[in-house]
């Protein structure tokens, strides 16, 4: 009887050890990659637009405000546009990609599969509806009382929609422990229907103000940053950034299966509760901050696991800055395809994310395996 029990926990810890080791050379470059990455972009981002800014004069400006440049700098247009305009947007968009990057990975970890997304298995969707209902009702029912519906409710409101989608979406995919990939993804399809036509709904009968916020969640943009709206989403979504790593020998350990990580001492339960509330978290204040925005949760995870493997220490935090790269990077793309105008983001995303999902389907072998 004895031998029964330490044969499956050394079994375990030996495949455990294996996944985790081997990484740190390949971790160190990549974490290079991306930041350098990620620096470049934004200072590109800060001087993109219809007022182009060179990258040099941006560098000027930024080093007037930190001290180490002439005061006179800062009066002038250039600097007025990259510091209030373009430097929230920036600062909005590297906090949005980040959460919605770290989230996929936590979903994919949670459900032991990479085609877990919040956008594609309609965790988005439910925030997104929650949002909508938010910005409906809720003006409805302060306007009788003469007030309007501050923007720090809209958070707690997409938090609430995503919670109850990211737990009825494991609810209906598990049973008995394990997770159906093709229930998860009929589930995440229907409910994203469901959470689209309850939308429509309001779309239908707000007025034309709510209306235009409306199809600003459903596109997704961050031309509404600000500031203001920046301190009400950054104590929400940094403590999620720096708190989710610490998930990361838990989820190693569920990859093995939920009774091989109970049977190493993982708090099973726990693990799986704290990632749902997580990443309903980090997902409610992405759409209530920049609206819908798909497929970042699935390319960013997957393209850095393919770099440096499976393991959730480095995976997850190089997560955050890849999708705060693509987010900054599909905010360049936007605003320049069209000068002066822009595209949506969710735009630009959905085009580089769905035949990155095809092909993903397509390496993975025939849909009916999965």
């Amino acid at each position: 009887m004895t031998l029964a029990v330490k044969q499956p926990l050394s079994a375990s810890a030996a495949a455990l050890a294996v996944l985790t080791a081997g990484h740190r050379r390949k971790g160190v470059i990549a974490v290079a990659a991306l930041v350098g990455l990620c620096l470049l972009l934004m200072l590109l981002s800060l001087g993109a637009g219809a007022f182009a800014i060179a990258p040099g004069r941006v560098a000027d400006i930024l080093l007037a405000k930190l001290g180490f440049g002439p005061a006179e700098l800062l009066g002038s247009r250039e600097a007025l546009v990259v510091l209030n305009i373009r430097m929230p947007r920036l600062l909005l968009g590297a906090l949005v990609g980040a959460a919605l990057a770290i989230s996929g990975a936590l979903m994919q970890g949670l459900f032991r599969n990479p085609l877990a997304d919040p956008g594609l298995v309609g965790v988005s969707a439910g925030a997104g509806l929650a949002a909508a209902a938010t910005i409906v009702l809720g003006d409805r029912l302060l306007a009788a009382f003469a007030m309007k519906l501050p923007f720090a409710v809209l958070p707690f409101g997409a938090f609430f929609g995503g919670l109850v989608s990211t737990l009825a979406l494991y609810l209906i995919a598990t049973r008995q422990g394990r997770t159906s990939v093709a229930t998860m993804l009929l589930a995440g399809v229907a409910l994203g229907a469901l959470a689209g036509s309850l939308t429509g709904l309001l779309a239908f009968v707000s007025d034309d103000r709510q209306l235009r916020d409306l199809t600003f969640w459903s596109l997704g943009s961050l031309g509404g940053a600000s500031w203001t709206k920046l301190s009400v989403v950054a104590p929400i979504v940094l403590p999620l950034l720096f708190a989710v790593p610490l998930l990361a020998r838990g989820l190693n350990a569920l990859m093995l299966g939920e009774a091989e990580a109970y049977h190493l001492g993982v708090p099973v339960q726990r693990i799986k509760a704290l990632a749902i509330l997580l990443v309903a978290l980090a997902v409610g204040a992405s759409v209530a901050a920049a609206g819908v925005i798909g497929f970042v949760g699935i390319v960013v995870p997957h393209l850095i696991r393919l770099s440096i493997g499976p393991d959730h220490r480095l995976l997850l935090p190089l997560s955050a800055i890849g999708g705060a790269a693509l987010l900054v990077g599909a905010d360049i793309i936007a605003r320049l395809v069209v000068v002066p105008a822009e595209l949506p983001i969710g735009i630009v995303t959905a085009f580089i994310g769905a035949p990155f999902f095809l092909w993903l389907l397509l390496r993975r072998g025939r849909i009916a395996e999965l």
